[in-house]
């Protein structure tokens, strides 16, 4: 008797256990379950960029201010209006040399995989950016090319350092003049994560919005334009 007495309290108390744990896991009355919280998701521009806006100068503006945060600008022909009709802008920039990890403030990187990439090896990046003006606004493409330093070794053969044996022909006009800026350089195409992020400022600008933070670590951008 005594013992059916302490096994009926043992059960009550396990079950009163049991209860009181579904209770607390169970939402409050008016509550609503959230879902976990994943991963941010990433805003992808297109490129081209369609912008409402017809102020076309305030739109180069723009554009010129925010390629001229990291680039250094080559040739800028500005949207202007000639015979009623709003014409084409365009800029290009000098090739500028990628930073490294030891470079924090600098965002022509931008990413980790990017940062690490131009630590381990010579990188440079060049940006053309183009303002198109049309009836619904105007449209802004932006294309960054990526470029690797070819090292080949300084000492050669003797018969490779006299003798070419390149069929191509190499003219050098000038010698002292400023050479071309492709020479020594690997093309690696394009680099649509920093082209992301151009776009992004020049829509958060002409938006009025605060700038989204980016997410650096690690952040890969979905290629194609």
């Amino acid at each position: 008797m005594i013992r059916e007495g302490r096994t009926g309290l043992w059960k009550g108390v396990w079950l009163s256990g049991v209860s009181l744990l579904v209770g607390c896991m169970l939402p409050f009355e008016g509550t609503t379950l959230l879902a976990p919280a994943g991963p941010p998701s990433i805003v992808v521009y297109q490129n081209p960029l369609l912008l409402p806006s017809t102020d076309y100068q305030r739109i180069w503006e723009i554009v010129v201010d925010v390629i001229d945060d990291e680039f250094r600008i080559e040739r800028e022909m500005p949207v202007r209006q000639m015979g009623g009709v709003w014409t084409e802008g365009r800029l290009e920039t000098y090739p500028l040399v990628g930073s490294t990890l030891l470079e924090p403030w600098r965002q022509d990187a931008s990413n980790w995989d990017e940062k690490l990439e131009g630590t381990l090896q010579s990188i440079r990046r060049r940006a053309i950016v183009r303002v198109i003006p049309a009836q619904a606004g105007v449209w802004v493409e932006v294309v960054v090319f990526k470029e690797l330093e070819d090292t080949k070794p300084l000492m050669a053969p003797t018969a490779r350092a006299i003798f070419q044996y390149d069929t191509s022909l190499t003219r050098i006009e000038a010698p002292i003049a400023e050479q071309p800026t492709s020479r020594g350089w690997i093309p690696l195409g394009r680099d649509p994560a920093l082209e992301q992020q151009v776009l992004g400022k020049i829509q958060q600008r002409v938006s009025g919005l605060p700038p989204q933070p980016i997410p650096f670590w690690p952040w890969r951008s979905t290629s194609g334009g």
